[in-house]
């Protein structure tokens, strides 16, 4: 079979709950959530590979279909709400000024930024409730805090590294690469600040932080799935409850919840 892309693998696992009752979702998140994982990250250190290894292992060991969530969570948002594409900035982690926000709101732009923040909250709240996903960045571990089926990771690096990284993928002078990622770091900081009150160096808002510049990539892909599986392990048997309940409401899915 064919490895499907990150996007279909996206694009599959919203059309396969897009097609349960609002009954069968409140019995997903009341009885057998899957496990949520949130990945915030120092500018520069890149996790598209990283995820894709992880939702390959618990896929595995959950014996469901795991996705990740990034850049296209944006997508998500502005289709589930049927926003216009312009909207996209606003829900990035790029630094919004006082004034363009005083500005939304006086000329009564709809949707204002208040609202969109509510509906990328809504978003990230139906997903993690849900479960195997993991969701990078947009202050995930901050809004889903109060889940039980949760496990928050910190990824961080020193600067000199990550800029040695930037200049080798972009080719593109020290300086420069500096400039890009402190704006960067400065940009999230400020996103978690000014949305949820929150210092995004806080190690309390995680389970574990983790200096990727210590591990091999193999060490670090085993690492956060060992201590999620230790947070969140198969408690009855290699076929998940979560896995049962979809039976009993009969649902045939064979081909997206591969049983053991």
């Amino acid at each position: 079979m064919i490895p499907l892309s990150g996007y279909a693998k996206v694009k599959k696992y919203i059309e396969f709950h897009a097609e349960l009752t609002d009954h069968e979702i409140l019995q997903l998140k009341k009885k057998y959530p899957g496990p949520t994982v949130t990945i915030s990250r120092q500018s520069g250190i890149e996790t598209n590979l990283l995820c894709e290894k992880l939702i390959e292992s618990f896929s595995s060991y959950y014996s469901t279909d795991w996705v990740y969530f990034d850049k296209d969570l944006i997508r998500k948002v502005i289709s589930d709400h049927n926003l216009p594409s312009r909207v996209q900035k606003f829900l990035s982690e790029e630094k919004t000024s006082a004034i363009s926000q005083m500005l939304n709101e006086l000329m009564d732009i709809h949707p204002s930024i208040l609202e969109l923040v509510h509906k990328m909250v809504s978003t990230i709240l139906n997903l993690a409730e849900i479960g195997n996903v993991i969701l990078v960045g947009r202050g995930s571990n901050v809004i889903t805090s109060h889940l039980k089926n949760t496990y928050h990771i910190r990824l961080v690096a020193p600067l000199d590294q990550r800029i040695k990284h930037l200049q080798k993928s972009r080719d593109i002078k020290k300086e420069w690469a500096k400039n890009i990622l402190l704006r960067g770091d400065e940009n999230r900081k400020d996103f978690l600040l000014r949305t949820f009150r929150k210092d995004i160096d806080d190690p309390l808002l995680y389970h574990s932080t983790i200096n990727v510049s210590l591990f091999s990539f193999d060490e670090l892909v085993n690492s956060i799935v060992e201590a999620v599986r230790s947070k969140h392990p198969i408690i009855k048997s290699p076929i998940t409850e979560r896995v049962k309940l979809l039976k009993e409401i009969k649902i045939n899915k064979r081909d997206y919840y591969e049983t053991a």
